[in-house]
Parts: C-alpha cells; sequence; structure tokens
C-alpha cells in the first residue's frame, strides 16, 4: 500500500534505542532511562483533586468547547498578565489546544500549502520541522549551533530560501540545545517579520525551566508582536501535566481565529475536568513553576558535575529539562545512533541520539533530567564504564 505525507518522514531513530531499552529491560537488566523527555515529577496535588471532583459532576462528560471553556482562556490571559504585563483578550486571543504538538500540526495546516517556505531552526524538536512538512511546506533549516548568531544565520536563510518564507518557527529555551535568547532576540525578529510580511510562531514549552531567572521572555512583550505573531505555552514542563494534554496558542488574533476554526471541524477540545483543573493549575499553584525548576536545577547540577568528573566535558544547560552534551572525541566517529546504542548496552543508561533532531544534531546526544539524583549518580556509574573501556573495536 501506499499512504500519503508520511512518505515524507525519516525513520523514527528514538524508537531504535527505546526499542533496545525495552529488550534490556525484559531481560532483566536495570535502565537508567535519561532518554525521552517525560517528566517524572507528580502534577501538583490540588490540580489532581479537582480532576477528581469534576470527574465526579456527569455534566462535564459531555463534549466540551474546541476552543477552551471561558474560564480557562482568562485563566491563560491572567498567567500571562501577571507573568510578563500582557493583556490578552481571551475571546480572540487565546485558545486551548490539546497539547502543544496538536496546536502547532494544525496551525501549520493554516499557516502553510504546498508551495510554501517556512523557516525552522536545526537540529530541535522534530514536530517544529515535520508540522509543516505535514502541511507541505518547504522547510529551510537555520544551523543552531554552539557559539553561532542565530539571528544572522536565520536572515542568511531567508536570502537563500526560494520561495521567500511565509513564516518563522522558533522555540526558546530551546530544546534539544537548551539554548536561550533574551528580548532583543524577539525584538530583532520582529522587526524583521514585519518589514518582510512574515508569521512568527513561538514555542515557549519551558517558559519556567530558566536557571538563575523567574522565566524566560515572551515573544509577546515585544510592541507590535502581536501584528504578526503567536506564541504557544504548554502546562506539560511548567506544571508536570505531560499526560494530560493541556496547551494554549496566544497572539495574533487572525492567526487564533484560523486555528480555531480549523479545530471546531476536527475536534470538541480536552475533556472537559481536565479543563476546570487546568483553571486551579493557572490559578492556584503560581509556586509550582518555581519548585519544579529547583528540582530540575539540582538534577542538573548532578549529572554536569558527575560527567566533569567522568572527563565528558559539556557546557551547563541555561534552561530547559535537558542536558546537550557533545560526543566524546574517541567516539565521535560513532555517529550519535550508534554511539547512543552504546551506551545503553554498555553502560545501561538510555540517552536520544543527535540525529534525531536533525543532521547538526549527529555530533551531540541529549539527556533528559527524569530521573531522581540518586539514579543520575547510578547514570554516571555507568558513562564512566563506557569512557574507561573505550570505543568499541
Amino acid at each position: 500500500m501506499e499512504f500519503r505525507r508520511i512518505e515524507r518522514f525519516p525513520p523514527y531513530v528514538f524508537s531504535i534505542v527505546n526499542d533496545l531499552k525495552m529488550q534490556a529491560r525484559r531481560a532483566g537488566e536495570d535502565i537508567i532511562d535519561l532518554g525521552m523527555g517525560n517528566p517524572d515529577i507528580p502534577t501538583p496535588e490540588p490540580v489532581v483533586q479537582k480532576l477528581k471532583e469534576a470527574v465526579e459532576n456527569g455534566r462535564n462528560h459531555r463534549y466540551s468547547a474546541s476552543r477552551g471553556i471561558p474560564k480557562l482562556r482568562q485563566a491563560i490571559c491572567d498567567h500571562y498578565q501577571r507573568s510578563w504585563n500582557i493583556d490578552l483578550d481571551p475571546d480572540t486571543e487565546a485558545v486551548a489546544v490539546i497539547g502543544a504538538k496538536e496546536g502547532l500540526s494544525h496551525l501549520a495546516w493554516v499557516l502553510c500549502e504546498p508551495g510554501d517556505s517556512v523557516l525552522v531552526p536545526e537540529p530541535t524538536y522534530p514536530i517544529h520541522t515535520y508540522a509543516m512538512i505535514l502541511s507541505g511546506a518547504t522547510v529551510t533549516s537555520v544551523p543552531l549551533l554552539f557559539g553561532s548568531d542565530f539571528f544572522s544565520d536565520l536572515v542568511d536563510a531567508y536570502e537563500r530560501s526560494e520561495p521567500r518564507p511565509r513564516a518563522v518557527l522558533c522555540s526558546f529555551p530551546h530544546n534539544p540545545t537548551t539554548a536561550v535568547v533574551g528580548l532583543d532576540f524577539f525584538e530583532q525578529l520582529v522587526d524583521f517579520a514585519k518589514a518582510r510580511d512574515m508569521m512568527i510562531v513561538h514555542d515557549l514549552a519551558y517558559a519556567d525551566l530558566v536557571f538563575g531567572e523567574e522565566r524566560a521572555p515572551s515573544l509577546l512583550q515585544v510592541p507590535g508582536a502581536r501584528d504578526v505573531g503567536i506564541e504557544f505555552f504548554s502546562m506539560s514542563k511548567s506544571y508536570s501535566m505531560p499526560g494530560w494534554r493541556l496547551a494554549f496558542a496566544v497572539g495574533n488574533s487572525e492567526m487564533i481565529g484560523a486555528l480555531t476554526k480549523l479545530k471546531s471541524y476536527l475536534d470538541y477540545g480536552v475533556f472537559q475536568p481536565i479543563q476546570i483543573a487546568g483553571i486551579i493549575a493557572l490559578n492556584e499553584c503560581t509556586e509550582v513553576p518555581k519548585q519544579i525548576r529547583e528540582i530540575y536545577l539540582g538534577r542538573r547540577d548532578v549529572l554536569c558535575d558527575g560527567l566533569d568528573r567522568v572527563g565528558w566535558e559539556m557546557q551547563r544547560p541555561p534552561a530547559t529539562m535537558f542536558a546537550w552534551a557533545p560526543i566524546p572525541d574517541a567516539f565521535a566517529h560513532m555517529g550519535s545512533l550508534e554511539f547512543a546504542k552504546h551506551v545503553l548496552t554498555q553502560g545501561k543508561v538510555a540517552v536520544s541520539p543527535g540525529i534525531g533532531f536533525g543532521p547538526n544534531g549527529d555530533g551531540f546526544v541529549r539527556f533528559a533530567l527524569v530521573e531522581n539524583e540518586h539514579r543520575i549518580r547510578q547514570a554516571i556509574r555507568g558513562l564512566r564504564k563506557v569512557l574507561a573501556e573505550g570505543p568499541p573495536a
């Protein structure tokens, strides 16, 4: 059989490591999983309790509102006002989505069609690239490398693109590289987009996971950003609600309206008790993101200190729940997939191969800080063994 659209997808390299991990665990081996970015911190108890209460009410079992119930949209707008001093209209500038992946994918459908071009960083979280590919657009990659000037590289990528890109998608703090930007970057980006009649899509998934800062800047803090841009905010990381599948798009009213219209044909929204619980998270759990950030900070330091002791050099990540580590020189010839497989089989530690985030990632692996500090120390012992034994013959 022939299938449409997915033929443009490469093999999903993460599944190769995941399959090896599952085989090892079935054989009774203890594998420390620092691969998938699947938060292990429990959802705040008030949120869980509100879900239970809402589930008991049969009125919440019916179809919900595709764009999110009014009080939830008001809650996300209140959150933006408290966090970034941004005033949003909950009726025209905010829509709830079934996780940021769903929202980004369906937004791509209304922004792009075959023949359009989009700028996307590379390496990057796969949905940033493949949402655009599924829409039929051509993706022009913008290298996001240590020490590079990403904005200059973005301008160069725009100039060499044909046709000229009609949108740019970015995400800071960034997965997997952990790169951060200041508000000045977004000021440049907004000016650039306005001058060229481009749209901006910003994924702010790690808004609250910046070490040493209260939170990351929002694109929408820039005057005029709402003329050209939209931003996604997810409950998954800030409130440790990954499996709940609740996120938001906020910003440009025309882009929000287009996404809302498409979603009205495709879904009935998130299960209403989850939306009600999300209101509690946003309105009453204001200290939770700080507590979660401190947990990830502790894990980051344990990992980085341990890697330093065993001779694996890397830059300490300034943000996110990840560490982006260059493959040690002695193993560099293996490439990230073979190296990740080797680390799993010899060190009993699962990591994500950088090639899964794009060709520029092949010299790296990504650690996800999703095990406690004790388990991370155990992982360091496995990694010490790998480095001491050297590459396979």
